[in-house]
Order: C-alpha cells, then structure tokens, then sequence
C-alpha cells in the first residue's frame, strides 16, 4: 500500500481529517437511526446541529492537545486523551437531551436523540482511533520495508518477555538483521503467551533445550531492572551452553539519550557488581542551586573521578569551569571529548602542580574560583609504600597548599576527594588521606573555609583499580592475579562516586565526613570469577585464577568508618550518611604536619613513617594483613 500523499503529522490536516469523520459520523447516526434518510423535521435537526458539533469537537480536541500528537507514533496513551476529549462533547449532549425542559424554546431541535448520540460517539471513536492508527501501521510497514535485511541474519532470544523484551524486539523488527526466534522468561505465568507476534517458548531453566531445538545463535537479556545476582544466574545458563549473551543498555542510558534499548552490548563487570548501584535521589534543585551560576575548579581532572566530575556538572549550569592537572595529556584529552559533546561549554583548562603555590596563586587570581572539588592524588597503594615522600608531598603538602589558597582568595566551598583506605589505615596512601581529611576539617573548624569530605570505596573502571587489570589480564590470556582468596572490597561505580561527591558536598560546612552507603563488601576472587564469566570464559578452564599474595601496604578487608571511634548520622539524602568523629586539637595537629612535610622535603622515608604513626590516625604499618 503508498503512503498517504499528505503529511498527517501536520495540524492543519490533522483538523481537516477529523472534521470530516465527525461530520460523516453524525451523518451515519442519523442514517442508522432512521434506516435511511430522516424526515424533514429530523434533517433539519441534523442540518442545524452539524457544524456546531463538528466545531464544538474540534475546539475540544485543540484544547487538549490532541492536535500536538504525531499521529504515526500514536501510543495507547494518546488514545485516551482522544477518548476523553469525545466524552466532553457526548457529555455535553447528553446532559441537554436529559435536562433541557420540553416547554422550553427550541428544545426540538436541541434535544437529540438519544440513539443519535450513542451512534456518533462511538462511529468518531472508531473513525478517530482507525485512521490514527492506519497511519502508525503505515509508518511502521515503511520502516519494515526500509529495513536493510541481511542474508542468514543471527537468530536470537530474548530473555524477559516484559516491557523492555517488547520494545527491543518492535526495534529488532524494523531493523532486520537480527531474527527474533522468540522470548524466555522466568515467569511461567507467560509460558505459551504470544508477545509482538513471538511466542514465550519457556523459562529460563529450559534454555538449552529451546536454543538447540530453535538453532539461536545468541541471547539477548531483555531485563530492564535486572539483579546482579539474576544476570549472574543467567550467563551461567548461557555459559553453560556455550552461546553467547548480550544485554540492553541501561535505564540510565537510555534516558540519557545516549543510546537506544535496542543497541544491546557485552555485559560488563558493572553490571555484575553484586548489589544494585545506588541512585542517589535525583541531582535536585538544591544541589543545582549551590553549582548553578558559579566558577569551579577541579584538581585532578584529567583522572576517573576528575573527569566524571566536570561531565555532571557541566549540565548544572555553572559560569565556568577549569579543569587543572598536571598531566597535559589527560586535560588536553578531557578538554577535546568535553568540547565535542557540549561545544559552548565554560571549560578552561589549566595546567598546574597542586604542590606549587607560586603556580595556584596565578590560576585562582585569574579564575577566581568559587567552589572547589579536590581530586587529584596520589592513590597507587604499593607504589607510595616505595615512595612515602612523595605520597606525603603530594597528598598532604599539595593539599595543605589548597587549602591555604582557597582560604586566601575567599571559595566558598571546597570538597575533598577521600577514600575508606584512610579509615585505620595499613598503607602510607591512606594514611595521608585520612591527614588531609583532617586538614579539611581543621580549615573548617577555624571558620575560615566551608568544606566537606567524602569517602568512598574502589570505583569500578578508574585508573588502577582491580577491575580494568583483570579485564587487561583476560585480553591478554591470563592468568588473573588475585593477592589473597579472602580480601574484600566495597565497590561502586564511577556514575555512582561523582553523584555522592555532588550531592555530599551541599551537605558539609565544617568539614564534615560523608560515606555513601555501598552495601556488603564483595570478595575479590567472585570478582575475579564474574568478570571472567562477562567475557566468556570459565575460570579453570578457560583462564587460569592464580593467587600472588597481599602487598605492602594491603589489608584483607577495607573499612568505611573507624568503629571505635566514629559513628553514623542520617542526612537527608536516604543513601548519604555523616560521619561523626572525635574533635580535633587543629592547633598541635598543624605543627605536627609541618614536621611530616618537612621530612618528606628531606627525603627521610623513615622518619615520614613514624611521624604518620605518631599522629594518632590509626596508622599501623606493621598491622597483620
């Protein structure tokens, strides 16, 4: 069948179409009630009311916006909106056939019968909803046939026969070169019903004996709100027999508008975190209003949480924002993706050396920063247990300069990058964390400089941590190297990280500590084994897992507070909690870290170690691991 000649997505012929099936329907009413054409006293009825209807229907229809709706991606919703709109004027109708009085002035020809209403209301319903949804099936036949169709396309199914399940496979069908052989799913309830023109074959325990029975190539997890633990469950099945799995992207992404439900990738290691990924209540108009309208700096840009940080809140609306590393590279890098996804956004970068206050005093003069976010640090564990002057340098020199420069040139708020690796830390890395959380709160608590910190545990995907160096180690053959079968870790996404640093950071005054509450610490070595799983292999047979022992510096099990000595508070973000701890003596603590970076300057790696042990932290360097 051609398409329609003329656009019926355009309001004009919108009006003019619905014009017609309501006048043709009142017509019809007539017709029908009468059995032909009516007597001269009814058709003189009909002649006077038509245009009023027609007109009364229409203005209806404008008011309501039916007219705003393109009529070939009409949906059930814009179905009821119309069905609302012919109720108002049936409404109408009837309420003067019923209630306008018989003695009164033209009440023959107001009062309609009530066989005449009933038949025009529902003869515009059809007429509205048919030529309405002629149109989407004409649309969607187009798409069909546009469709580039591959020969031996893959077969595929969908495992989830619910609403994500239905979208992807009206996509795959317009795409065509995906077969859609049919859809799995756990629910039994919907085991032989029919779905988009596929069949649910069966559940999920049977997929083997519904892949070789079918030949599908491959399956598809159509799951919009999956678990860790049922996506685990589910690859297991297809790893079983040997098929590969793919999966729809996320909800987040999808309405993020960077992707469509029916681009369907590898599953990730994120996607096998172990718990749900927290969503912090929605960035709301609170947070927006502290970063709306204001110039921030952020230090350390160029890594994974610096970066993801200027990306959330470039859509925040702030005046401008510079991004300082001293890697060239990764702000030149950061600088060119921002500019290519937002070309009119704020960004300056800056290059600079946190630990050079000549060099900050010349960015902040020129970019008078209001609010800072402090990210950059020196975070490889094993590498600073080499090297524990420069971690104190760097993690407490640099950002006692900061701060210092931050206090001088009037920020309002500052927010300070942490980590769980500072709670009783084992390592010269964490323990320089938890000294700057100090420092933060010890600037704070003079009243001289608003502030916040926030901890958290190992962001998936950013530099250094575990996940990317098993994902290196798998692409290159293995083995995968886990240090110990029993260390655990709290995980969280990078998304996740940058969210709690935005939202934590409105909270915080006084340097106030924020953790965000990430769930049960996983093992490393079920980490390990799910990645692997992800990227198709089974461990044991596939790539080898090899155990290589704790590092310096390492511990089994990280910590999120220090439980002798600090507790828990609410705020009024559900998954954000403040940690209360004891008070500090700022003044006999300033000293002491005078003396830790003078020994750092001094390159006395030993002398660094016992002042950090010295200064009441919790820092235990000798601590069974």
């Amino acid at each position: 069948m051609a398409r329609l000649r003329f656009d019926l997505y355009t309001r004009t012929n919108q009006v003019i179409v619905d014009g017609i099936i309501f006048a043709t329907s009142f017509g019809l009413a007539y017709a029908i009630r009468f059995e032909g054409l009516p007597q001269w006293q009814h058709l003189k009825q009909f002649l006077l009311w038509l245009p009023y209807l027609v007109a009364l229907r229409l203005y209806i229809n404008w008011r309501l916006g039916i007219y705003r709706f393109i009529w070939r991606y009409v949906s059930l919703t814009d179905a009821v909106t119309n069905a609302q709109s012919l109720c108002v004027v049936t409404t109408l109708l009837l309420g003067l056939r019923l209630f306008y009085p018989d003695w009164m002035i033209f009440a023959r020809w107001v009062r309609l019968p009530l066989s005449v209403i009933a038949l025009e209301f529902l003869l515009s319903l059809v007429g509205s909803f048919g030529v309405r949804a002629l149109r989407r099936l004409l649309y969607e036949r187009g798409e069909r046939i546009a469709a580039v169709r591959v020969e031996n396309p893959k077969r595929a199914i969908l495992y989830g026969a619910g609403r994500a399940g239905l979208l992807l496979a009206k996509e795959m069908e317009k795409q065509g070169d995906v077969e859609l052989v049919g859809f799995v799913d756990d629910d039994f309830k919907k085991v032989g019903a029919v779905i988009s023109g596929r069949k649910v074959l069966g559940r999920g325990e049977e997929l083997g004996k519904i892949v070789r029975q079918f030949g599908a190539d491959e399956v598809m997890i159509s799951i919009a709100t999956a678990s860790p633990k049922a996506l685990r469950q589910i690859l297991q099945r297809c790893q079983e027999i040997s098929i590969p799995a793919k999966i729809i992207p996320s909800l987040r992404e999808v309405a993020s508008g960077r992707v469509s439900i029916s681009q369907v990738r590898d599953v990730q290691a994120e996607d096998l975190l172990g718990r749900n990924s927290v969503e912090i209540q929605q960035l709301d108009q609170t947070v927006r209003e502290v970063y709306m309208g204001k110039r921030i700096l952020v230090t350390g840009a160029g890594g994974s949480i610096g970066s993801e940080l200027v990306r959330q809140l470039l859509p925040l609306g702030p005046a401008a924002i510079a991004i300082l590393d001293k890697d060239e590279n990764s702000a030149y890098e950061l600088e060119q993706e921002l500019l290519f996804r937002f070309p009119s956004a704020p960004i300056e970068p800056q290059i600079a050396d946190i630990r050079h206050p000549v060099q900050l005093q010349a960015v902040f003069a020129r970019l008078r920063p209001q609010v800072v976010f402090h990210a950059a640090a020196h975070k490889h564990v094993v590498l600073m247990e080499k090297h524990p002057c420069e971690a104190v340098l760097n993690n407490v020199g640099g950002t006692k300069i900061l701060l210092e420069t931050c206090r001088e040139h009037g920020v309002e708020r500052i927010v300070f990058v942490s980590t769980d690796k500072a709670v009783n830390p084992t390592s010269v890395m964490g323990a320089t964390k938890r000294v700057g959380e100090l420092l933060v709160q010890g600037f704070a608590n003079s009243g001289s400089l608003p502030s916040a910190c926030v901890r958290f545990g190992n962001v998936m995907g950013s530099r250094g941590s575990v996940v990317p160096l098993f994902q290196k180690q798998i692409r290159e053959g293995g083995p995968i190297t886990v240090t110990h079968p029993d260390v655990t870790r709290f995980f969280m996404t990078i998304p996740e990280a940058v969210q709690l640093i935005l939202s934590a950071g409105t909270l915080g005054r006084c340097g106030e500590v924020f953790i965000l509450d990430m769930g049960d610490p996983r093992k490393i070595l079920e980490v390990a084994h799910e990645i692997a799983l992800a990227s198709g292999l089974v461990p044991g047979r596939d790539i080898k897992i090899v155990m290589t022992g704790l590092r310096e510096g390492e511990k089994i099990a990280e910590e999120l507070i220090d439980r002798e000595n600090e507790t828990l508070s609410p705020t009024r973000f559900d998954k954000i909690r403040l940690v209360v701890g004891k008070r500090l003596e700022a003044a006999a603590f300033a000293h002491k870290i005078d003396i830790l970076i003078d020994a750092a300057r001094r390159e006395s790696p030993d002398e660094v170690c016992r002042i950090l042990r010295a200064l009441d932290i919790g820092f235990n360097d000798e601590a069974e691991r």
